[in-house]
């Protein structure tokens, strides 16, 4: 334990030094992640699959805000939508239109979670959203988390029908705007994932803010339950089953990934927790203080002596040798 709280003092250490070029990295990082997803997903339009066109993508969503990042991501998205369908093309920038007027007039801070989501779907650790959004979020991130649930279904239909969409130039628009309302937004495995991450994220924030020991890790083990326990009441009440393998491995590790991020963020020691009680004019307060678990990283120098030169001059005539 000794070794990993030392390297985790020295990783601190190195992000706080290079913090700007880290920070300027990961969202690098983060959105090449994303776009390159994106064209192997939903990739129709050739033209935005340059390499040179990517990287110019990711250059600029590095320079942008969180908000302003997931409008280029989802323009990026609604130009390969386009290229299929303008249906469905048009349903998407409309969400993100209504999701722009309604949420980040007042809640713009965790936009992220939006592309993080669909992210964590592809990659197959659905169930780390809600983990990891308890311990660090609020309970307003159910909304972005929704949002990115959505998105990546609406990808996921896409390209399961992308030649269905592409062939249908002689049906009716009402009846085409129709079968992709019923197909996208009543469906039933999304609206289960989405229950099932709104349940996560609210048994995990709830669990994790109280005065108990160990309350984070009892927050990632009971949401993970939780979130278990929406799945198997999707899969009796709607007939939404997922692959039993798939889903215990990707909820192992999510839970490692949750268990990591305590390690880092609220790793606390327990064993030297403390009471204390005073007053003021008006009440009386009681307060459990539990210390972090820090280690101080040793500054070792060693300072070198140049015996070399002092012998010499000890060696000269006159000169005094010591003892």
């Amino acid at each position: 334990m000794t070794g990993l709280l030392l390297w985790k003092e020295h990783l601190k250490g190195f992000y706080q030094k290079y913090n700007q070029l880290l920070h300027s990295l990961i969202r690098f990082l983060f959105t090449l992640c994303t776009v390159l997803s994106i064209n192997s997903t939903v990739g129709y339009m050739a033209k935005l699959k340059n390499p040179l066109v990517v990287f110019m993508v990711c250059l600029v969503g590095t320079l942008l805000p969180n908000c302003m990042l997931v409008f280029l991501i989802g323009g990026f998205l609604a130009v390969h939508l386009y290229a299929v369908s303008v249906e469905m093309a048009l349903i998407a920038v409309l969400v993100m239109m209504i999701i722009g007027i309604l949420y980040y007039g007042f809640k713009p801070g965790d936009s992220w979670l939006m592309v993080l989501t669909p992210l964590a779907f592809l990659f197959k650790i659905p169930y780390a959203v809600p983990l990891l959004v308890g311990l660090g979020g609020s309970l307003s991130s159910v909304i972005p988390v929704g949002c990115g649930i959505f998105f990546y279904y609406l990808i996921m239909y896409v390209k399961q029908n992308a030649g269905v969409l592409t062939g249908e130039a002689a049906v009716d628009m009402v009846q085409r705007y129709s079968q992709i309302v019923r197909s996208v937004f009543l469906n039933q495995t999304m609206t289960v994932m989405i229950a099932t991450c709104a349940v996560g994220i609210l048994v995990v924030y709830l669990i994790r803010r109280l005065s108990i020991d160990y309350a984070w890790l009892a927050a990632i083990v009971t949401g993970s339950v939780a979130e278990l326990v929406v799945i198997f009441i999707g899969d009796f009440v709607f007939g939404v089953s997922a692959a039993p393998l798939e889903m215990v491995v990707g909820m192992l590790v999510s839970a490692a990934l949750a268990a990591l991020y305590n390690f880092f963020i609220f790793s606390v020691d327990y064993s030297r927790t403390e009471y204390v009680q005073f007053e003021d004019d008006d009440y009386y307060y009681y307060v459990k203080a539990v210390p972090k678990m820090t280690m101080s990283t040793t500054d070792v120098r060693v300072k070198k002596i140049n015996t070399h030169r002092r012998s010499a001059r000890e060696r000269e005539p006159g000169g005094t040798r010591q003892p």
